[in-house]
C-alpha cells in the first residue's frame, strides 16, 4: 500500500476460442522461428470457462520467446495486491479475485457496505466521484458504480482482467500479501484474524489456489498462464514461454510480529530467522521490513498532510508513540510532513483526538534502521532476498544502503515511488530495480523524464507500481480531448488487437473511466505511448529485463 486518496484509513480470454498456433502475430520486435511443432505448443489451448463469465475482448495470440540478444521483453508491475481480499479482517477490499463458484459470487458487495453503501468507512473516506456515503451494492452483472479509479475498497484485480493484461503483453507481476492489524481492528465488518502472519499465510495460499484454477482451464498442472515462480531462471522460462511470471513479496507493518510498543521491541533475533525462513518457504522473494507505523525494525516514511494525521493516530494506536519528526535539510534525503490536520467525525470515537504539531517544512523521521533491523536486513541477504526500501524513512533508507553497499548486494527495490529520488543513483549503481507509481499519464510521464537521467546512465528499464488493490488510488481519465486512445488498439508489442473490456452489463473505456480496473492496464499503456511517446514504452518493455537481472545478482551473491 502507498497512499489514500483524501482522507483515507490507509487507505484474456474469451476469445482464446480465436487462438492457433498458424495465426501466430509476431511482436514488434523479431523473435527467432519457430516450427509448427514449436508454435503449436507455445499457444495456449482453449481454456474451459466457467459460464457466465467476464470477457477480455483481445484476440491474437500473446507473443513468446526473446529478443534477438536473447533478452525477456514485455511489462512488469513490480507492486500489487491481489489478494487484499483476505487482507485487514476481510472486510478491506469486497469481492474475490476469483471463485469456484463463478463471478456472480466473487463479484458482489460486502454485506458491512449495506444499505446502499452507507456502511462502507473506507470507501466513503475516500471516494472522490461519487455522493459521499452512498453507492450502488449490486456489482455483477451491473457494475453501476465499482469497480472505479476512485474506489478502493472493491476488487479491481478478478482473475479475467488481470489475464488481459497479460495477453496485453505483461510478462511479471509481484503480488505484494499485505495486512495491517491495526486497522483491521477498527474497520467494520472485520470477520478474519488481524493477526499479520496469518493474514500473509492466508493470501499466500489464495494465490497457489489460483494457479491451480487457471491450470483447470486450461488442461492440468502446469498449462496455465498464471506461474508462480521461486528464482529468476523459472521467471526467465515462463516469460519466454508467454506466460505471466508472478513473483510472491511481503508488505506488512508488523512482520513477525516486530512491533514496538512505548519504543520497546515485541520480537526477537530468533523471531526474525523464523519469520524469513517461513515466508522463503513460502515462496516469498522481496518484502518491506517496514510500513506506515514505525516499527522494532525500521522507522517509516511519513505520510502527508491530512492522511499523515491520520496514520500518524494509527501509529499512536499500535505503539504508544507519535511519530518523532524534526526539520533537516531540503537539499538532502527527506521524509514527509505528517501535517497538523483534524481528524475526520467518522474517526473521531476510533483514533486519539489529541495529536503532536509538526513545524513547517522538510522533515526527517528520527527513528532509522534499528540492530533487529539490520539483522532482518542481513537475514534477507543470507537468504538472497531482495530488500524493499519504499516506505523506510530517509534514515532507514540511508543506512539500508550502507549495509547493502559493504556487502556489494543488488538485491534491492523501489517499486512505487515511495522512496526520496535522490537515492536512485546509489540503488542504480549496486544494480537494482525501480518503478514508477501507477499515476495519472501526464505525472507518470513527467516522472519518467525527471528520473530519466540517472537511470540511462546504468541502462536500467522501467516498469510501474499500480498499487492495486492497496488504497493507493489508479490512475483517473486522463481529462483532456486531444489524442485519445483509439478502440480497438494494438498492444505494445503489435501481437494482440484489444477493443473495450466488458465484463456483465458493462462496457469500460480508459477515456472516461481511467483504469478502474486491472485489465485496463493495455489501455493505460496505450495511453502512455500517447502522452508519452514511444521511447517510454521501448524502456516499459525492458523493465522485466532489468527486474531479473537485480534478482539473479541478489541470488548469485
Amino acid at each position: 500500500m502507498r497512499r489514500i486518496r483524501r482522507t483515507a484509513v490507509l487507505a484474456a480470454a474469451v476469445t482464446a476460442a480465436c487462438l492457433s498456433a498458424t495465426a501466430l502475430l509476431a511482436p514488434a520486435q523479431a523473435t527467432p522461428e519457430r516450427t509448427a511443432e514449436e508454435q503449436a505448443a507455445a499457444a495456449l489451448a482453449e481454456p474451459t470457462l466457467p459460464s457466465p463469465e467476464s470477457e477480455v475482448n483481445v484476440t491474437g495470440t500473446p507473443f513468446t520467446g526473446t529478443r534477438p540478444d536473447g533478452t525477456v521483453y514485455g511489462l512488469i508491475d513490480a507492486h500489487t495486491h491481489l489478494f487484499m481480499e483476505d487482507g485487514m479482517g476481510g472486510a478491506a477490499v469486497c469481492g474475490k479475485v476469483f471463485s469456484e463458484q463463478g463471478i456472480a459470487a466473487a463479484l458482489r458487495d460486502c454485506p458491512s457496505h449495506e444499505p446502499h453503501g452507507l456502511g462502507a468507512l473506507l470507501e466513503n473516506l475516500t471516494r472522490d466521484g461519487s455522493p459521499i456515503g452512498t453507492h450502488d451494492t449490486t456489482g455483477w452483472p451491473t457494475f453501476a458504480d465499482w469497480p472505479a479509479y476512485d474506489s478502493l475498497t472493491h476488487q479491481q484485480m478478478y482473475y479475467r482482467w488481470v489475464e488481459r493484461a497479460w495477453r496485453g503483453g505483461q510478462r511479471v507481476m509481484v503480488n505484494d500479501l499485505v495486512t495491517n492489524g491495526l486497522l483491521c481492528s477498527i474497520n467494520p465488518g472485520t470477520y478474519q484474524s488481524c493477526d499479520e502472519m496469518t493474514a500473509i499465510r492466508l493470501q499466500a495460499q489464495d494465490t497457489y489456489d489460483l494457479q491451480a484454477y487457471v491450470d483447470a482451464q486450461y488442461g492440468g498442472a502446469g498449462k496455465g498462464w498464471f506461474r508462480i515462480v521461486t528464482t529468476s531462471e523459472q521467471a526467465r522460462q515462463v516469460i519466454e514461454e508467454g506466460k505471466l511470471a508472478v513473483v510472491l513479496g511481503v508488505e506488512t507493518s508488523e512482520p513477525f510480529g516486530c512491533k514496538q510498543t512505548l519504543r520497546i521491541p515485541n520480537c526477537s533475533r530468533a523471531d526474525i530467522d523464523a519469520g524469513l525462513d517461513e515466508l522463503y518457504d513460502l515462496g516469498v522473494r522481496s518484502m518491506y521490513l517496514c510500513h506506515k507505523f514505525d516499527n522494532a525494525l525500521c522507522g517509516v516514511r511519513f505520510d502527508e498532510g491530512s492522511m499523515g494525521t491520520i496514520i500518524n493516530a494509527g501509529q499512536f494506536l499500535s505503539t504508544g508513540t507519535w511519530w518523532d519528526a524534526r526539520s533537516c535539510p531540503a537539499d538532502q534525503p527527506h521524509d514527509h510532513n505528517p501535517g497538523n490536520g483534524e481528524l475526520p467525525p467518522e474517526l473521531e470515537d476510533d483514533l486519539p483526538p489529541v495529536l503532536p504539531l509538526y513545524p513547517p517544512g522538510t522533515l526527517c523521521n528520527t527513528k532509522g534502521l534499528s540492530g533487529l533491523g539490520a539483522y532482518a536486513v542481513r537475514g534477507m541477504i543470507e537468504r538472497n532476498m531482495m530488500v524493499e526500501i519504499d516506505h523506510m524513512s530517509a534514515k532507514a533508507a540511508d543506512q539500508t544502503l550502507d549495509i547493502l553497499e559493504a556487502e556489494d548486494y543488488p538485491g534491492v527495490l523501489s517499486t512505487h515511488s515511495w522512496m526520496d529520488e535522490r537515492y536512485l543513483d546509489r540503488l542504480y549503481a549496486l544494480g537494482g530495480f525501480a518503478t514508477i507509481y501507477g499515476h495519472a499519464a501526464h505525472e507518470f510521464v513527467e516522472e519518467y523524464e525527471r528520473t530519466a537521467p540517472v537511470r540511462d546512465r546504468y541502462g536500467a528499464g522501467i516498469g510501474f507500481g499500480f498499487d492495486m488493490n492497496g488504497f493507493g488510488g489508479t490512475p483517473p481519465p486522463r481529462g483532456d480531448a486531444a489524442d485519445p486512445v483509439t478502440y480497438p488498439f494494438r498492444s505494445f508489442d503489435g501481437g494482440t488487437l484489444l477493443d473495450r473490456q466488458t465484463t456483465g452489463e458493462r462496457t469500460w473505456d480508459i477515456n472516461v473511466d481511467g483504469v478502474a480496473h486491472y485489465g485496463l492496464v493495455p489501455d493505460y499503456v496505450e495511453d502512455l505511448r500517447l502522452v508519452g511517446g514511444q521511447e517510454i514504452i521501448d524502456d516499459l518493455a525492458r523493465g522485466p529485463e532489468s527486474y531479473l537481472t537485480t534478482w539473479a545478482g541478489a541470488e548469485a551473491h
